[in-house]
């Protein structure tokens, strides 16, 4: 940016200024729809929303098979060719599941930092968001806030700090629906192995204790996730405080980690162990979470019983 005898800012001049009209200018920032080939529609780099094929995926297949796509996806031009997916990943999965070759797009230009947040706002109004999305869609809105030249503090604590010029946590917390301390306890999630935050998604870890172990080191956290799938348990909140203080103070290590595991919670429920491998032989492939076993497991149970009933019952 040039500045004049006064001391005033002057817009940079481009070659484009030259040979292109105001009009010209001013269209190519206007939305665009067009009909686009999949093949040309690049995800967001490290998206953190996940596409899975669920029923509510199932449904929206069917709807586009019937349909297509009646709400157009975000999207904006690649330098390379092609463009880069704002919103609308589900969407374009559902198209090619449903064997289409095109998808409607609303084009639009952005810069890098602009994509990111409007990429995160376009997907953060779903419902049933796991943490692990919320974790890191806020901490990329939070960066690209950050770049735009809003002050942020990505700190270590878990409730945020005051800044003199305002804290970006506070702005995304407002448009989210979320408190700022919320989304600093959300980010540090971030810090934990990808194997137990999935199992913070699958509700096998509670929320706040999950953002207790965040603060372990990487090589504690193999220790604990070693030590919670062997054993079949997982921290209490009491247990994650200790665990957390014990590496603060550089006393914790694997026996350690066993012992704290190996305390009895209150109001614990006794656990049934089976065999993995024996289970893992006679289940569904499908089956990926502990609840989704579970469910299987007693509606299997059910229906033996049934057949055991009427079976007593005819031979009387």
């Amino acid at each position: 940016m040039q500045k004049n005898e006064l001391g005033a800012s002057l817009p940079k001049i481009t070659a484009d200024d030259f040979f292109t009209t105001q009009e010209e200018r001013d269209s190519f920032n206007l939305p665009k729809v067009k009909v686009i080939p999949i093949r040309d529609l690049y995800d967001f780099p490290n998206h953190p929303f996940k596409v899975r094929d669920d029923e509510e995926m199932q449904r929206l297949i069917e709807s586009v098979s019937l349909s297509g796509i009646i709400e157009p996806a975000l999207v904006r031009p690649r330098e390379n060719g092609g463009y880069e997916m704002l919103s609308g990943h589900r969407r374009k999965k559902a198209s090619q599941l449903a064997g289409l070759k095109e998808m409607l797009c609303l084009v639009k230009n952005y810069n890098d930092d602009e994509a990111t947040i409007v990429m995160v706002d376009s997907n953060n109004h779903r419902e049933s968001l796991l943490p692990s999305e919320k974790a890191f869609a806020y901490k990329m809105k939070m960066e690209a806030i950050k770049h735009q030249g809003r002050r942020t503090d990505l700190t270590s604590s878990q409730v945020a700090t005051k800044l003199e010029n305002g804290n970006s946590a506070d702005i995304v917390g407002k448009e989210n629906g979320d408190s700022k301390d919320t989304i600093y306890r959300y980010i540090r999630l971030t810090e934990l192995k990808p194997e137990i935050l999935d199992m913070v998604d699958d509700k096998r870890i509670a929320f706040t204790p999950a953002v207790e172990i965040s603060y372990l080191k990487k090589e504690e956290q193999e220790i604990l996730l070693d030590c919670m799938q062997f054993m079949d348990v997982t921290p209490s909140l009491a247990q994650a405080i200790k665990l957390k203080k014990l590496s603060q103070s550089g006393k914790l290590d694997g026996d350690t980690i066993d012992d704290i595991l190996s305390e009895k919670k209150p109001n614990q429920v006794e656990k049934i162990k089976i065999n993995k491998e024996r289970l893992e032989s006679v289940l569904p492939k499908n089956l990926k979470s502990q609840k989704d076993i579970e469910e299987h497991i007693i509606k299997c149970m059910q229906y033996y019983n049934k057949q055991q009933k009427q079976k007593n019952m005819e031979s009387r």
